[in-house]
């Protein structure tokens, strides 16, 4: 019995977490992204565990610039982790080889660790040495978290 609940199990976290191909055909800011699946379905992907500035905030268009750079026109493999109050899908976006997009993001100064959202404390090593770096958006000493900065909106 305890075997094929096991078997259960690891089926249930293969179909919930199975990676999907996908190419990137826009970008709509720095953590939220337009992906064509096969059969030409369009997918909005928000990036999982990172919050970017939004583009009015400063270093908003920066984080869509850096995620462009990296993405745009690409192939990348997604795990869908959820979906969020606008119908998007919460995704892990995975490219060139196995980089974390969220995690270069943060690595890079342009996405706060979405701490509320994440379990993953090596992306909060990653937004400390940014911070102590004053890599990006840690340059600013005024610098807002997007999810502060939708509430004074």
């Amino acid at each position: 019995m305890m075997k094929k609940i096991l078997l259960l199990l690891i089926f249930f976290a293969f179909f919930c977490f199975s990676q999907t191909t996908a190419k990137v055909i826009g970008i709509k800011d720095g953590d939220t992204v337009l992906v064509l699946l096969g059969d030409n379905i369009q997918k909005t992907l928000r990036l999982a565990e990172v919050d970017c500035p939004e583009i009015g905030q400063p270093f908003g268009k920066n984080a869509k610039q850096f995620t462009s750079s990296q993405i745009f026109g690409k192939n990348i493999e997604f795990i869908e982790t959820d979906t969020d109050r606008y119908s998007r899908t919460i995704a892990m976006i995975y490219y060139d080889n196995g980089k974390y997009l969220s995690a270069e993001l943060i690595k890079n100064g342009l996405g706060w660790w979405y701490y509320r959202y994440s379990n993953d404390e090596n992306l909060g090593v990653l937004e400390n040495e940014a911070s102590n770096n004053k890599i990006g958006l840690w340059s600013d000493p005024n610098s807002i978290p997007p999810w502060e900065w939708r509430k004074l909106k």
